[in-house]
């Protein structure tokens, strides 16, 4: 039976322009339980597919006007269909080859005149993998919409919190010791921290739903480098380590010497968190230097930076 576990009945479109042929289709597939629905042309099968897309797709390669063929190509490239419909094509053995109709995005093939069973093995194969992809597609929203209710609410109290520990910092309530400033310095440090794995979070996920654009913009460089190095130095302080910019390979005549083209706010994420993740493997008292060379086309030293290059357009086009 097409019974699956939440109840719902498999419901299937036969495509034939021979009236016999879609009968003993029919009946065939309802005595099996499936739920039927019967297109006599290409066209009528495009519009019942967007109207209520079903559940697999049993079409007949020649018919008059539009053949299976290009049903298959026009449904493959329909982005109005959300979810993947598996299409098993029905081919007698003078038609053409069937490798056309695989490489227009059939997923099977069977036979006229066909054996019932072996037309019944293949729907339920196909049906199987309607099942799983329709499942990992579920299990692919839940994760995205967890992650997006995570990140927002994560994000509250770690905002909240921030403010109240920079108003003790700021001794707005009572004066405070210089020993409760050094631990409230390091608890808004590390509040600081968790907001910020939860930013790059939230970006994760909204690179992979496609939902983040980059704001290409010009960019200072160095500037950038600065920014990110005066942030940081406190913690690096801690290990012992010295953090510099050299910008000694920049020519300072030249007005676009370390200018680039990308998103300031991710350049300059990606350029924290990567520092920060090095910082941490780095041995004490070791000085460590960011150099940008006067091309703006290199970034060496002991942190390699190459996933700039997904994220960067210099002026010289790299």
């Amino acid at each position: 039976m097409s019974v699956v576990e939440n109840c719902k009945i498999d419901r299937i479109l036969a495509v034939d322009d021979t009236r016999d042929n879609l009968i003993l289709v029919q009946a065939i597939l309802e005595s099996e339980g499936y739920e039927v629905d019967l297109a006599c042309d290409g066209i009528t099968a495009l519009r019942k597919i967007e109207q209520s897309p079903p559940d697999l797709i049993l079409l007949d390669v020649m018919m008059p006007g539009m053949d299976g063929y290009e049903v298959t190509r026009r449904i493959r490239n329909n982005r109005a269909i959300s979810s993947y419909i598996p299409i098993l094509l029905i081919t007698a053995f003078h038609e053409s080859s069937v490798v056309e109709g695989l490489d227009a995005g059939a997923d099977d093939f069977i036979r006229k005149p066909f054996d019932t069973d072996e037309l019944l093995a293949r729907v339920r194969s196909l049906l199987r993998l309607k099942h799983s992809l329709d499942e990992q597609q579920k299990m692919t929203r839940q994760r995205e919409d967890f992650v997006s209710r995570l990140t927002h609410d994560l994000r509250t109290p770690l905002v909240a919190a921030d403010r109240m520990l920079n108003l003790f910092e700021m001794e707005t309530f009572c004066k405070i010791s210089p020993e409760m400033k050094q631990a409230i310095a390091v608890m808004i440090r590390s509040n600081q921290n968790l907001m910020q794995m939860v930013n790059t979070l939230l970006e994760v996920y909204r690179f992979e739903a496609g939902k983040k654009t980059l704001n290409w913009e010009v960019c200072d460089w160095p500037e950038i480098a600065q920014e990110v190095v005066s942030e940081i130095t406190p913690l690096t302080n801690e290990k012992g380590l010295t953090l510099k910019v050299d910008t000694s390979g920049l020519d300072p005549k030249d007005k676009n010497a370390g200018i680039v083209m990308g998103d300031r706010l991710e350049l300059r994420r990606v350029l924290y968190n990567l520092i920060a993740k090095g910082a941490s493997q780095f041995c004490k008292n070791k000085e460590r230097k960011i150099i940008r060379d006067e091309s703006s086309r290199i970034i060496r030293g002991n942190l390699i930076l190459w996933i700039f290059l997904l994220l960067l357009r210099t002026r010289t086009n790299i």
